[in-house]
């Protein structure tokens, strides 16, 4: 039979490079189909804040940070809850993921030119026992240069692959169906969409012009989950988080819709654990939107008060920062799909960090001088334009004040002026000793005891309704579609298997697709900086096993 490639790659986002970028180095043919125009190559990875997890780096260790591959296994097995029969593979990818994140996974992309900020994060703290969900430590390392900078060494390695004659890129290429011969699937079909000259992530059209098929001896598919096709995600939200929310924004343009998966499944591929998903609840509105509905993720220090639709604090230990699955399932019990963030100009200053490449120019630009601009400023750039343009936000000298504009912006008015005065003055009355009965003031204390978080990410203890810290801030938080957990299953070779726990023959998945490895690597909750690295660690493995399959 005559073949158009070795390999085709469905998806050129970080799973899909990482994968091709694997197949150019062990000189296989490869064409890499995607829907999108050549200007959104990368694919979410581009937008991301380029957060890593690593275990015992030395970033940690300048910082004291005591970390092991015990620990970090605790961590992820205590927050994954693998508790389900088709969690076998998820288990197994979880367990080599710990192991790639404890051993080369740094050394790896050191030697690609990947470098990173010298303070590590401390993302999803947990606030439950130490076999619970959360980082004992922080792990969450950011990549200098955000997803930019991850995506640049995989991106200009497939393109190495171009020169050589090696690699086909194919974009406005939208795969609509995969075909068999003697039992293997090795026929990709589709339709060529009219060029396209707008903006990265921006919407592109759907306008057919032609037809397509490629046949090689092997596909991995890496074309990403369903954040984008918010009536999926309705239609697979569990049971255990309430009603799904009437109001959702978008973390990911439409574009990521599942359509893929379908395809995949209809081919014969088992998709498991489609009812984990990994959605934030600090969502805000983009006031400078790149895709419809446009959302971007408050990465919050532990410092602001929380509050629900109706003002009352969220239960411990439903901090900033802690439990982002715990809150949606508390959030989507009260009723309500939004809650509020009440701080002052102290904690938003020190505190907030907002994810997305295009939100943080200084790290995305790799500038060392903007680095230190935004850490002198009283509020950094990015954050201070959404307090000024923001929807989400009421910005005011005193509390009367804020309440109304809370209020305002919600359809009925929930906030009692009186109930939160209460809530904040008993908050800050625990700040006057150095010991508190107040969880969340302890926690803001002992976060302050690592380093990293006194010197860039919390602020000192203080009374909210301090005029000298003001004015006061409240932020309207929306669920912001994000993650899918689940996807295609496959073995610890990325191959994609069918119902029987067989292989599908010449099909292979990395990346969202493959729930970055296994269908489900995460289990029900992620430990944050685990995404792109399980697009590198699956695509890497995939690009790999395909390799030696078609040699």
């Amino acid at each position: 039979m005559s073949y158009d490639a070795d390999v085709i790659v469905i998806g050129a986002g970080l799973a899909g490079l990482a994968a091709t970028a694997e197949l150019v180095d062990a000189g296989r043919k490869v064409i890499l189909l995607d829907q999108e125009p050549e200007q959104s190559i990368g694919g979410q990875a581009h937008w991301s804040f380029g957060g890593l997890f690593f275990v015992d780096s030395p970033e940690q260790r300048r910082l004291r940070i005591k970390d092991s591959h015990a620990l970090a296994l605790q961590d992820w097995m205590g927050t994954a809850g693998f508790d389900r029969e088709e969690d076998h593979w998820p288990r197994r990818w979880a367990e080599a993921y710990v192991d790639f994140a404890a051993g080369e996974k740094r050394s790896w992309l050191h030697g690609q030119g990947v470098r990173f900020f010298p303070v590590v994060g401390w993302a999803e703290r947990g606030g439950y026992d130490a076999n619970g969900h959360g980082n004992s430590v922080p792990r969450f390392h950011i990549t200098w240069g955000t997803g930019p900078g991850l995506v640049e060494p995989f991106e200009r390695r497939v393109r190495e692959g171009v020169a050589r004659g090696l690699v086909q890129l194919k974009f406005r290429h939208r795969v609509t169906g995969l075909a068999r011969s003697a039992g293997a699937v090795d026929t990709v079909t589709g339709e060529i969409l009219e060029p396209s000259t707008i903006e990265r992530g921006q919407p592109s059209t759907r306008t057919v012009t032609g037809a397509f098929e490629f046949k090689a001896q092997a596909v991995i598919v890496t074309s990403g989950g369903i954040g984008g096709n918010h009536d999926l995600v309705r239609a697979n939200w569990p049971e255990r988080l309430g009603n799904p929310p009437e109001k959702m924004i978008s973390g990911v343009p439409a574009h990521v819709d599942g359509r893929m998966l379908a395809i995949a499944e209809e081919t014969g591929a088992r998709l498991i654990n489609r009812d984990r998903m990994w959605h934030y609840t600090e969502g805000i509105q983009n006031w400078n939107p790149i895709w419809d509905n446009h959302g971007i993720r408050v990465l919050p220090g532990p410092s602001s008060l929380w509050l629900d639709a109706r003002g009352k604090r969220l239960p411990v230990p439903l901090f900033p920062g802690f439990d982002t699955l715990g809150t949606l399932e508390h959030i989507m019990r009260t009723g309500y799909d939004y809650t509020w963030f009440v701080l002052d100009q102290k904690i938003i200053g020190k505190e907030f960090a907002l994810s997305g490449s295009e939100q943080n120019p200084d790290l995305t630009g790799k500038s060392i001088k903007d680095v230190f601009v935004r850490a002198r400023a009283d509020v950094p750039g990015p954050v201070k334009a959404f307090m000024d343009h923001g929807v989400d936000f009421v910005v005011e000298k005193d509390l009367g004040s804020l309440v109304r504009g809370m209020n305002a912006l919600t359809k009925d008015p929930l906030i009692d002026e009186a109930e939160l005065r209460r809530e904040i003055v008993a908050r800050d009355r625990e700040i006057a000793n150095p010991f508190t009965k107040d969880l969340q003031v302890m926690a803001i204390r002992g976060a302050r005891n690592y380093l990293g978080d006194k010197l860039i990410r919390t602020a000192a203890p203080h009374r909210i309704l301090d005029p000298k810290a003001g004015p006061l801030i409240a932020v309207r938080l929306n669920i912001l579609t994000r993650k899918t957990l689940g996807g295609l299953e496959t073995d610890l070779s990325s191959r994609v298997l069918t119902e029987g726990g067989d292989p599908l023959g010449g099909v292979y998945a990395a990346g969202e697709a493959a729930g970055f490895g296994g269908g489900g690597v995460h289990g029900y909750r992620s430990l944050e900086g685990t995404f792109l690295g399980g697009c590198l660690f699956s695509g890497r493995t995939a690009g790999r096993a395909a390799a030696k399959a078609t040699a």
